[in-house]
């Protein structure tokens, strides 16, 4: 019984999937004639286009109808629904240059009381971004960039800037992509239809699009920068036609509605469709550019970050020029390779625009070179012979200028031609300079170094901007710069934390090298010290062994400079030096400013407190290799006098031929810059982390520099 109810549930469940199955292929042929009725009943073909309109079949279900949509237009319907399959190239062309298509897809219906039901106006700015998307514009289509086979259409042959031209290249005719300069871009064929509105709808469009992408930069926020662009001339046969941006609107949101076209006298050919607004307050400028630059089609402004930061580089703010050599972007501004100085000239600011156009006609003028002019405080203004080579290069400005601040605050000056790192066959034009002036009168010296050996220290306060600003540059003001080492060219801690350990981790070992009478002579130098001390000195109320060793750490430990102590401590650096176990330090700054200074016929000087013979032995054994022949051995210590004193800055002024006026000095410590000025010569701050912080007077009186490269500049 069992059996048989088990085969009665068998068969009623195979008639059950039989039935199932004829429902569902009824179904699908049910479809796929509803999509073939539809299909056939408008198809027709032309030549390899092809054009499908979809209508609902005469036999299809009747469904209660839905409420009517709002009318986008009388010829809403004539626009193709988009897929992949039935993708035509010409598409982007039958919907964007129909006009009365575009008019009726792409505008809001707007009624004003006592309008007519049926009349349609225009206004500026409405269409797809307001959500007001054509009902015959489906999901389908919207999916176009991002299904794979609208991808490969989008990226196989649609650029995506709106263009005038087929294409474009910064190699220009005549010129190869091996070429170390580039100076006109090239173009290709022209892809409009030569009607003139047609171009200047594209223009219009395209400054629009530009004015976004330099929003969306960080060049142009807050309504500020712009573009204009001009098309025709003597080239083509027909009078310039000039396209700029509006004053005062959101750039991410401007539409080509928004923009003006003038002729070259500045008179209103057509004004935006858009009310109420006025010409940018760069228009001046770009008619600057244009009647002085004949080749310019495309004049950009931004209120980079970069670009205006480039501006301050130089602390007095007096610079008319920004240097920038040997960076690969260099190529990308035009007229200029890697290892060319490009000089971008620098014009100050004024309450209003209109005001810098002689300014900006001057520097034109003055650096015919260079394809763009910065404004202190501001922003730039760059240029080219299409838009795409103005836009290119004001993008490798903004990374030249990014370079160079960044470079500064690493202690380099990006206009500085490298000593290493680069190969170069010729000189690029920087003077070599060096200076013909004999070397400075030996001063007595002695033999062991008295570096102060202090600790770093939180000076994060003395990092921020001081009240003085003036900061003397050279060679301008000066021709003579003295240094201090220690927070200055070299770590404050260097020799608190290397010199004096290497001395305390090898006296030992170099103790037990010595001869006896070296080990004789040396403890009765060292006696001497202990005695010349106070009588409640710490060191003398030890109860010290009568050993070198006990007495070094005795001295070390309690910070004595003595000269005997001095003097082993020379001794076994130098061994220190010989071995590679000891390199001197030195800030990144300090050699691109010597090549400065080098090329610039700066002296440059030191006086430390360490002795000469130390000095010589930490800029002999840097890491950047000997540095020594930079100073010419113009070295000083305190044989010509204590570092507190006027009178020693008097003294060094006269050894080296000058007066303490014509001298600058710069040091971390406040006692010697106060003595310095003192003696009349101009003292400088120098502030690096780690550094003893400053009084507040200090910071009021001085001027303070961070990075050594801040005293060198322009000789104008």
């Amino acid at each position: 019984m069992s059996l048989r109810l088990l085969s009665s549930l068998l068969l009623l469940a195979l008639v059950i999937i039989v039935i199932e199955g004829t429902v569902a292929n009824r179904v699908i042929d049910t479809h796929k004639n509803f999509i073939r009725n539809k299909s056939s009943s408008t198809m027709s073909t032309n030549g390899s286009k092809k054009r499908v309109s979809i209508q609902a079949p005469a036999d299809a279900p009747t469904r209660s109808k839905a409420p009517p949509r709002r009318s986008m237009g009388p010829r809403q319907q004539s626009l193709p629904a988009f897929t992949p399959d039935n993708y035509s190239s010409d598409e982007d062309d039958k919907f964007f240059h129909d006009h009365e298509k575009n008019a009726a897809a792409l505008t809001t219906t707007t009624k004003k009381k006592g309008d007519d039901d049926n009349e349609e106006t225009t206004a500026p700015g409405s269409g797809w971004t307001n959500g007001q998307v054509p009902p015959q514009f489906t999901p389908t289509m919207t999916l176009h960039p991002y299904t794979r086979s609208g991808r490969l259409m989008l990226y196989s042959h649609h650029r995506r800037w709106i263009n005038f031209q087929s294409s474009w290249s910064r190699i220009g005719k005549g010129t190869t992509e091996l070429d170390a300069v580039h100076k006109e871009s090239s173009s290709g064929q022209s892809i409009m239809t030569g009607c003139l509105i047609d171009e200047a709808k594209t223009v219009r469009a395209l400054v629009a699009q530009l004015c976004e992408c330099f929003y969306k930069h960080g060049w142009a926020t807050g309504t500020g920068g712009g573009v204009s662009i001009r098309v025709g001339g003597p080239s083509e046969n027909r009078p310039y036609r000039i396209f700029v941006a509006p004053s005062g609107v959101q750039k991410e949101d401007m539409v080509g509605d928004d923009v003006f076209e003038l002729d070259m006298e500045r008179n209103v050919v057509a004004p935006p469709k858009t009310p109420l607004l006025r010409q940018s307050a760069c228009t001046p400028l770009w008619y600057v550019v244009y009647k002085r630059v004949p080749s310019a089609m495309c004049v950009i402004h931004t209120h980079s970050m970069y670009a205006q930061l480039a501006t301050l580089l130089d602390p007095t703010e007096k610079s008319d020029v920004i240097r920038i050599t040997h960076l690969e972007m260099l190529k990308g501004v035009g007229n200029h390779s890697y290892d060319s100085v490009l000089e971008v000239p620098i014009i100050d600011n004024r309450p209003t625009e209109d005001l810098l156009a002689e300014q900006l006609d001057a520097a034109i003028l003055k650096y015919p070179k260079c394809n763009a002019v910065l404004v202190r405080r501001h922003g730039i203004y760059a240029w080219g012979d299409s838009w795409e080579q103005a836009k290119a290069q004001c993008e490798s400005f903004d990374y030249l200028f990014e370079t160079a601040v960044k470079m500064k605050g690493m202690g380099l000056d990006s206009g500085v031609v490298p000593v290493s790192g680069t190969y170069r066959d010729e000189d690029v034009g920087m003077d070599d300079g060096g200076s013909n002036s004999p070397p400075a009168k030996r001063q007595k010296t002695e033999e062991g170094p008295a570096f102060n050996g202090s600790s770093a220290t939180n000076n994060d306060a003395d990092l921020e901007c001081s009240d003085k600003t003036d900061v003397p540059i050279v060679p301008r003001d000066s021709k003579v710069l003295l240094l201090d080492i220690e927070g200055t060219t070299t770590s404050i801690s260097f020799v608190k934390d290397v010199l004096f350990p290497y001395v305390l981790k090898n006296l030992e070992s170099y103790v037990d090298k010595m001869t006896d009478e070296m080990k004789k002579t040396t403890l009765a130098e060292l006696f001497a010290d202990v005695e010349a001390l106070d009588a409640n000195h710490v060191v003398k109320q030890m109860n010290l062994q009568h050993t070198i060793i006990d007495i070094v750490k005795a001295l070390m430990g309690s910070d004595v400079k003595a000269t005997g102590l001095k003097s082993l401590q020379g001794k076994m650096w130098k061994s220190g030096y010989a071995s590679g176990e000891l390199v001197g330090h030195i800030y990144s700054d300090f050699l691109p400013m010597l090549d400065w200074c080098k090329a610039n016929d700066v002296k440059v000087c030191i006086y430390s407190s360490g002795s000469i013979a130390a000095q010589k032995l930490l800029f002999k054994h840097t890491e950047k290799g000997d540095i020594t022949e930079y100073f010419g051995g113009r070295h000083f210590d305190t044989t010509s006098g204590s570092k507190k004193e006027a009178a020693s800055y008097q003294t060094i002024a006269s050894a080296l031929g000058v007066k303490p006026e014509e001298v600058v000095f710069v040091s971390d410590l406040e006692a010697e810059i106060y003595a310095a000025r003192d003696a009349g010569m101009r003292a400088v701050v120098s502030v690096r982390p780690g550094n003893a912080p400053l009084s507040v007077e200090t910071k009021k009186e001085f001027p303070i520099v961070r990075s050594l490269l801040q005293l060198c500049g322009n000789a104008n």
